[in-house]
């Protein structure tokens, strides 16, 4: 069944378009959507949206790890060095902290009428796209590459089974969420 959704890629397209509207309709759900919510994080009055990550942080974790298990999957992580985290870091903390959503949160809002998401989201992702494209090759010579540690995942740089990462995540996840519950944060 699966072979025969890697071929297809009109289907993938479907199904990628379908999880995306679903993913949009759990975030307005959620309330993550609103710029009140975030700014409350931000501010850090309001938990809502660390709840919401870290629950499906935890869920996406399992699942996949299950489906590698199974056999219904494979791990392909992207490389990686801390100069791009530094810069994609600052990059989104900045537009973050200016505007009030992330990616996913803007998309969200724009898709429920919010115009300072749209105006000032939308056209600021292209702007900042732009620039990126224009000053990569430089970017990429000079800070992007620095401190590169290539393709490892938690469990490979520690050299154990993938649950021995996922269950202590797992619990620790459990318990702040459950000490953010009881403290009324």
């Amino acid at each position: 069944m699966l072979q025969n959704i890697r071929t297809k890629k009109d289907l993938q397209l479907g199904i990628g378009c379908g999880i995306g509207v679903l993913f949009g309709f759990l975030l307005q759900k959620g309330g993550v959507t609103d710029y009140n919510v975030i700014i409350g994080q931000l501010l850090l009055t309001d938990f809502t949206v660390v709840k919401i990550m870290l629950s499906a942080m935890v869920t996406g974790m399992i699942g996949v790890y299950l489906l590698r298990g199974l056999g219904l999957a494979t791990l392909h992580p992207k490389p990686g060095s801390f100069g791009s985290i530094v810069i994609g870091g600052l990059l989104f903390g900045v537009g973050f902290g200016l505007l009030g959503y992330c990616p996913g949160t803007l998309a969200g809002a724009v898709g429920q009428g919010a115009l300072d998401a749209l105006l000032g989201g939308v056209v600021g992702i292209l702007i900042g796209a732009g620039l990126f494209a224009q000053l990569f090759s430089e970017l990429d010579k000079t800070i992007l590459n620095r401190g590169y540690f290539g393709e490892i995942t938690w469990p490979e740089l520690f050299k154990v089974n993938p649950w021995g990462v996922i269950l202590p995540v797992t619990v620790g996840v459990l318990f702040l969420l459950y000490w953010i519950e009881v403290s009324g944060l």
